[in-house]
Parts: C-alpha cells; sequence; structure tokens
C-alpha cells in the first residue's frame, strides 16, 4: 500500500492561494486591504475588439499625403471659451498628496508638450501644475479640500466629481503617512492623520441640486469655463443622461479598471463595470437625448494604447482620459527600481502600496528624499513622447480603417473576438452578425 501512486496537490479555483493570503491578512489584522491602482483580475477589454481595415470595400487614406485630423473641442454647449486640444487623449485627475509636486508638475509639462490638457485631482491646485499646464482642468470634489473660488477661476474647465471608476459610490482616502505640512495646509486638516474624502457632495441630493450647483460655477467664472461632470461606471445611462439634463457640457465617464491612490481592495475588484461595457450606454443616452457630440464624452478606465483611443472613438467617445498609464510613462513600477521593490515586499510592474508613501520612483509620495530622486522635466518628457506614440496608433488605425479624423470612427470598424465583448460593445462576434442581446435584451 506504500506505493500506491497519489493524486498531485490541486489548488481550489475558490480558495486559491491568493485568496487564502487574504483571508489570513485579515484574520491576522482585522483590518481590510487597502490599495492603490486599478483591477487585478481579469475583465472584458479593448483587447477583446479588432479593426476592420479597408480593402475593396472601404478606401484607406495614404499617411504620407493624406490628413487624419486628431483635435477635439470640449465644451462647446454652453462655454464662453471651450477648450480646444490637439490630441484626444487628456491626463485624469491625480491629487498632489497622492502624487508628489515633482510628479503633477511633469504632468503639466508633459501635457502641454503634447497639446493636451491636465487635472488637478483632490487636495486643490498647486502652482507648479498651474505653472506647467497650458489647460488645466480643476476638480470640484465632495470633499471639497484646497477648493476657493480663485482657483476656479484660474482653471480653464471645471469638472465636478459624482464618482471614480474604482470606486463609485464610495470616498477616496489619504493615509497619515503621506499628510506633509503642505498637503496638511492646501487641506486644511491635521498633518499625519488619515484623510477620508466624502462619498456624495454636501450640499446636494440629487440632480435637481447638480444643476444649481453647476448654474453656480457658471456664474463665479462669467460662463467661460466648461462645466465637465465625472461619474464612475455604474449606471452610465442614467447617470449621462441626469448629467446632461443638469446642464453638463462635458461628461466624463471612468470604468471599473481605473486606477485610485487608495481605496479598498473589495471597492477596486467588486464595484462597477467595465469600460466597454459603459460607453454604449452612455452614447446611447446622448443619442436618445439629440445631444451627442453636442456634449461630449470622455472616457477612462485601463487606456493603456492608441488602439484603446481608436476603440473608445470609434464607440462613440470623444475623448479619453489616462491615469495609471501616465504614471508608468514617468516612471512608476520601473523594474530599476526592482532592489528597492523588494524590500518593500513586491515587484516591479505589480507594486500598488501607493498609500504607504513609500514610492521608490518618487511618484506617489510626499517624502522629500523620495521626491528628489523624480526628474520632472525629464518625467514630462517621457509623457509627451507616450501621449504621441498613442496618438500616432490611433492615426494609423484610423487611416486603415479610411478615416480622415479619428472622431470619424464608428462601431461599424469593429467586431468583437468573444461574446461577453460583443455584448457589452454592441458590436457583432468576428465573422458573423450576431451582437447578443440586441433583438430581445438590452439594458
Amino acid at each position: 500500500m506504500t506505493d500506491f501512486p497519489r493524486t498531485p496537490p490541486r489548488f481550489s479555483a475558490t480558495f486559491t492561494p491568493a485568496v487564502n493570503a487574504e483571508i489570513r491578512r485579515a484574520a491576522a489584522t482585522g483590518i481590510y486591504d487597502i490599495r492603490g491602482g486599478g483591477t487585478k483580475r481579469h475583465l472584458p477589454h479593448f483587447d477583446d475588439l479588432l479593426f476592420l481595415g479597408a480593402s475593396i470595400s472601404r478606401y484607406p487614406l495614404e499617411g504620407y499625403r493624406e490628413k487624419c485630423a486628431t483635435d477635439v473641442w470640449l465644451g462647446t454647449r454652453h462655454a464662453k471659451k471651450p477648450i480646444h486640444l490637439d490630441i484626444p487623449v487628456t491626463i485624469a485627475g491625480m491629487s498632489f498628496g497622492a502624487l508628489s509636486g515633482p510628479a503633477k508638475e511633469a504632468l503639466g509639462r508633459g501635457a502641454s508638450e503634447a497639446g493636451t490638457s491636465t487635472t488637478t485631482g483632490d487636495g486643490g491646485m498647486t502652482e507648479e501644475e498651474r505653472g506647467h499646464s497650458k489647460t488645466l482642468v480643476y476638480q470640484y470634489l465632495p470633499s471639497r479640500y484646497g477648493m476657493n473660488p480663485d482657483d476656479l477661476r484660474r482653471a480653464d474647465a471645471i469638472e465636478i466629481v459624482v464618482g471614480q471608476g474604482a470606486k463609485p459610490g464610495g470616498g477616496g482616502m489619504l493615509l497619515g503617512q503621506k499628510i506633509s505640512d503642505r498637503v496638511a495646509n492646501m487641506r486644511n486638516l491635521p498633518k499625519g492623520i488619515d484623510q477620508r474624502s466624502a462619498c456624495r457632495h454636501p450640499d446636494w441630493t440629487g440632480p435637481d441640486d447638480l444643476e444649481i450647483k453647476i448654474m453656480e460655477l457658471r456664474e463665479i467664472t462669467d460662463w467661460e469655463k466648461p462645466i465637465y461632470v465625472k461619474v464612475g461606471g455604474a449606471r452610465p445611462y442614467y447617470d449621462t443622461a441626469l448629467a446632461v439634463k443638469a446642464g453638463a457640457d462635458v461628461v466624463v465617464v471612468d470604468g471599473m479598471q481605473g486606477g485610485t491612490a487608495a481605496t479598498q481592495d473589495v471597492f477596486i475588484e467588486h464595484v462597477g463595470m467595465p469600460i466597454l461595457a459603459c460607453i454604449p450606454q452612455a452614447v446611447k443616452a446622448l443619442q436618445d437625448l439629440g445631444m451627442h457630440r453636442k456634449v461630449q464624452l470622455i472616457v477612462s478606465g485601463g487606456i493603456r494604447s492608441g488602439a484603446d483611443v481608436a476603440k473608445a472613438m470609434a464607440l462613440g467617445a470623444d475623448a479619453v482620459a489616462i491615469g495609471t498609464a501616465a504614471l508608468i510613462a514617468l516612471g512608476d513600477n520601473d523594474p530599476k527600481w526592482e532592489e528597492e521593490y523588494q524590500k518593500l515586499g513586491t515587484t516591479a510592474d505589480a507594486y500598488d502600496d501607493w498609500h504607504e508613501g513609500r514610492d521608490p520612483a518618487g511618484i506617489t509620495t510626499q517624502d522629500p528624499e523620495l521626491s528628489k530622486r523624480f526628474d520632472p522635466v525629464l518625467g514630462g518628457r517621457r509623457l509627451k513622447n507616450y501621449l504621441k506614440v498613442m496618438t500616432l496608433e490611433a492615426q494609423t488605425i484610423a487611416r486603415a480603417c479610411g478615416k480622415n479624423h479619428l472622431h470619424n470612427l464608428e462601431p461599424e470598424d469593429l467586431v468583437s473576438l468573444t461574446i461577453e465583448a460583443a455584448a457589452m460593445a454592441g458590436v457583432p462576434l468576428a465573422g458573423t452578425n450576431w451582437i447578443p442581446g440586441r433583438n430581445g435584451g438590452g439594458w
């Protein structure tokens, strides 16, 4: 009997080693896991879509002789001074506090050199950011940290943040170890004490109140600035429709692959919808109201390449926003810091403890010694290069589909590799004319 063959060990598909490790951590500490970044599970995404390049039935454009425009106007509905960007890739809101001062400066430098906008994030506007950002969007958040009318007027647009893709329905957090003297002063809160951002605005309970708030902001800024409304990707059809009804010039929809500086892991992985499912619903809301392209749609949450940009725009978006990808372009999670990542119990490309303020790259920290490691001029140059490459990639695809502007891409240029992505994106499964859920289903 001792020679009887044994079956090899089998890991449970439900209780995986990662799940078991989290149970042990929770049992040992009694607190939930907090981290930064975005979802780590596999979700239907842009990689599940393919473009149908031109051949005989479609006529491609010659890249050296025929133009493919990339510019976008934002805020044309009501604003006296709408924003005109050279490229449809913008920088999403990331706060000073979550990011170091040099990192915020680099974002402004890179975005300006590429001809696009950057966004403040929670905690207010810094002089470095305003000074190096040709076009700066000022976020107006539930916390009101750092908010003042003077900065509202100094901004080029205002983004009212109702929700975020990583945590729709939940507030943000900035832990005490990242609350430096400067951060504390800007937010008017004690140094070294954990800061929680509210999950909803204190002065409204619904879309009617949002309409009043938008009018207040228009009056403060003399109707000059475009007003964005940002929502987390949870109920994008109704949220988009209500934002339009409230008077928004631009709607920003952030899918669950979007990152964050710090929140509960359970939020990141289990709340919200993939951006692939959000875009068609938001577009349909705009179309049903007769406002598609009149109210601009910006989408975010896991945008990584020019192919992602082109696919988002083919589904009906006017522009995209990037956050995590921008940080990686700056130098976040770079293998050159591998030795130090190892000391923190992690490895390059997996580091997500941004809330701890010990980022070796000097990007997601307030530690002055770590921040010195990051060169904002070099970082800005790297971001500019990345934005340019994304734009060129999107242009290449658009030309291959016979389009002379990125906005001319359309769902008919796409097919899906999977049933799930076909149903979410509303494009046919490759090699068929079948869109799951249509003619008997939908939202």
